[in-house]
């Protein structure tokens, strides 16, 4: 039997959304890999964004590890090879520590791995200790590394922090509130990584405040387990995927190219926004982005969208997911009201909304086989093709998002976590 293996873990989570994890994350992975540690970050539960943000910092590739959505025995597997090759391992929670079901606090159980709190101390003194005891102790047996405090205000204000804490919380530092270590948001807090110019120099802020606020300690080594072994698959074999990657085009999970790539396949990636015909290919898959902000490039680029015309009309398929989705459609209207005509292929149009529309698990069962995901967008489809299938959340919401199939194109504004169900990947791609 394979042999455990351990490595210095932390989560870090929080009492809210929007106190600072991805922050605090990023400078603890930029703090340990420039004393040379290798670095590995996860994050909990789904998202695109924070990934980006972290891999600058930590030098690597940044995966999902998460009960539901990626599940207990792949989670497993990831932090076991991570182990392997890693001095140090972070993990950014999600929402609040105890907020979903599954939480950050049920995967940092599971899986024994310390807690870290941050919180945001901008309007508090002393009541930062009361939250972090109650953070500490809500939960019988979770473990807890200690606290940290984010966008204090000055030295004195840290300090005053600090000496509020009982013993039994160990402090982790502090960062100050300052707009050259925060990252930037739009609408979820999303901005790409590429797009902050100036990204590389706020992690390097932010690591140096956290070195001159607390020792730049590893956390307790956590044990990982095994996962069980499976044997290899490559249903795929040979076959050549196009993946459409650019700046409009940028939601994807590493874990889905790895899964593909482990099937058998080839990637080749190409840009919709610049590429004038598609690589020579069997599949296309067009994950999601922003292609509502670069409305003109795309519909300024009909040799691509004659390419992809002629490869759907040849019956090859496509997976298109949330953004990719609205690329095939008749046309998309902007935040501006800008109305762009784009590659009808599936029949609809959709507009763009002032509010989120959509925000919740997914798990919908298609011929091929059940897969999970997630889904967030700020548009709204109408469109009079009849869904192949509808999702449903399994936190009770309501959203159940549909999946749409025209020949062999299937799109969703679900944004599908692949290594969920391996065979069902291979089934939607393959010739």
């Amino acid at each position: 039997m394979t042999a455990p293996r351990s490595c210095p873990a932390l989560l870090i989570a929080a009492p809210a959304s929007g106190q600072g994890k991805t922050t605090v994350t990023a400078a603890l992975a930029r703090l340990h890999a420039r004393q040379g540690k290798r670095v590995r970050v996860f994050k909990c539960g789904p998202d695109f964004l924070d990934p980006m943000l972290l891999a600058c910092a930590s030098g690597q590739p940044v995966y999902q590890v998460d009960l539901w959505m990626v599940g207990v025995e792949e989670s497993r597997r990831l932090l076991w090879e991570a182990a392997a090759a890693a001095d140090l391992i972070l993990i950014e929670g999600v929402m609040g520590l105890f907020d979903g079901a599954p939480s950050a606090a049920d995967l940092a159980r599971h899986f024994g791995v310390p807690v870290l709190a941050v919180i945001d101390t901008s309007a508090m003194a002393q009541t930062f200790a009361a939250l972090a005891h109650g953070l500490a102790t809500f939960q019988e047996g979770l473990p807890f590394a200690g606290v940290l405090a984010n966008r204090t205000g000055g030295s004195r204000h840290a300090e005053l922090l600090r000496e509020s804490l009982p013993p039994t919380l160990p402090w982790y530092g502090s960062l100050p509130r300052s707009a050259e270590i925060e990252l930037p948001s739009r609408h979820l807090g999303l901005v790409q990584a590429q797009e902050l110019a100036d990204l590389e120099q706020r992690l390097d802020r932010a690591a140096d405040a956290l070195a001159s606020s607390a020792d730049a300690r590893l956390p307790a080594m956590v044990q990982f387990d095994a996962p069980v072994p499976t044997p290899a698959n490559t249903p795929l074999q040979g076959l050549r995927i196009g993946v459409a990657r650019d700046a409009a085009f940028a939601f994807l999970y590493q874990a889905n190219l790895d899964l593909l790539r482990s099937l058998g396949t080839s990637l080749h990636f190409f840009s919709p926004l610049r590429d004038p015909c598609l690589p020579a290919v069997d599949s296309l898959y067009l994950p999601g982005g922003y292609p509502e902000l670069h409305l003109p490039e795309l519909a300024a680029n009909q040799p691509l969208a004659q390419a992809i015309r002629a490869h759907h009309a040849a019956n090859k398929p496509i997976l298109a997911e949330c953004g990719g989705m609205l690329y095939l459609l008749d046309a998309l209207t902007d935040h501006q009201g800008q109305r762009t005509e784009l590659l009808g292929l599936l029949p609809g149009e959709a507009c763009m909304q002032p509010r989120l529309t959509a925000l919740a698990l997914q798990a919908v069962e298609l011929p091929e086989g059940r897969l999970r995901g997630h889904t967030f967008h700020h548009s709204r489809l109408e469109t009079g093709l009849q869904p192949l299938a509808r999702a449903e959340c399994p936190n009770g919401r309501g959203t159940a998002e549909a999946v749409y199939r025209q020949g062999r194109l299937t799109a969703t504004y679900i944004h599908l976590y692949l290594p969920a169900n391996p065979q069902a990947a291979a089934a939607l791609l393959a010739p």
